[in-house]
């Protein structure tokens, strides 16, 4: 690795390293969540109990028909099934990421992935902060690159 003279050429891949790392601990969450949450609710086993009308009504209050007909679709395994969905995505985005940043290959999805690894609060801003800091690192790549061609 080549350094530019000011002491900050291992930035990216510290951004890289958190990012795959916390990439690793959402989709271990997603997993968690699918497995052992979801398992006995589309099992024999149920949670006794249902989500009053009013809470849904509160967080659609412009469409109250839509919330009831959509009420009578909706139960917590629906609900558990989305959030470990969209959890595993920012997790698998984020150690592509991390990834691509080890490697210098895109700015753009390397911090993209840093972005959505901060669900895993302090490894995700810390994987922010490295890689929004070692963006000079990606250009000294790129300009290394057309210099040998």
């Amino acid at each position: 690795m080549s350094c530019d003279g000011n002491n900050k050429r291992g930035l990216h891949t510290a951004g890289g390293v958190l990012s795959m790392v916390a990439g690793v601990f959402l989709i271990s969450g997603a997993v968690l969540i699918a497995v052992v949450l979801l398992g006995p609710i589309y099992g024999d086993v149920h949670f006794s109990g249902s989500m009053p009308v009013d809470v849904l009504l509160w967080f659609l209050p412009f469409v109250p028909y839509f919330a009831e007909v959509w009420w009578q679709f909706f139960d917590v395994g629906t609900a558990l099934a989305i959030v470990a969905g969209c959890v595993g995505a920012l997790g698998i985005v984020a150690l592509i990421g991390g990834m691509l940043c080890i490697r210098r290959r895109s700015f753009g999805l390397s911090l993209a992935g840093a972005i959505c690894a901060i669900p895993s609060l302090p490894l995700g801003i810390l994987a922010v902060i490295f890689v929004a800091l070692g963006k000079r690192e990606f250009k000294v790549k790129e300009t290394d690159a057309e210099v040998v061609v």
